[in-house]
């Protein structure tokens, strides 16, 4: 393994699990992804592209923190259609995503930050 990939190392009785970044990032674009009313992905600007721009795994707008303490944060940018419930949506994409964590991984999720950072008009 890469020793710059941050992983949550679970153990157990006959030796130890490790589950790295881009697995939960994975995870998380699916889950976003089945939520309605989600239309996409937003790339913030600023610093936070210049980060996500050096990590691979990022580039979907989603950033996933994993502290020293195997504490797992999540942190979303997202669109959403025109007409739905922001917050609605919001909340919708905060629990999709830590169910389908927590269920996929055995993680505990700490938090789940949803940022809307625009909308989708469908042009008909």
């Amino acid at each position: 393994m890469a020793e710059n990939k941050p992983y949550i190392t679970q153990k157990q009785e006959n030796g130890s699990i490790q589950i790295s970044e881009e697995v939960i990032v994975s995870i998380a674009t699916v889950a976003i992804s089945e939520t309605e009313g989600v239309s996409g992905f937003a790339v913030r600007t600023g610093a936070e592209l210049v980060d996500m721009l050096n990590k691979k795994s990022r580039g979907k707008g989603i950033k996933v923190t994993i502290t020293e303490d195997d504490r797992l944060f999540v942190t979303c940018n997202i669109i959403v259609n025109y007409g739905t419930a922001v917050v609605n949506v919001a909340k919708a994409v905060q629990e999709n995503v830590a169910s389908s964590v927590e269920s996929m991984t055995g993680l505990n999720v700490e938090e789940v930050t949803v940022n809307v950072c625009g909308i989708s008009v469908e042009q008909k």
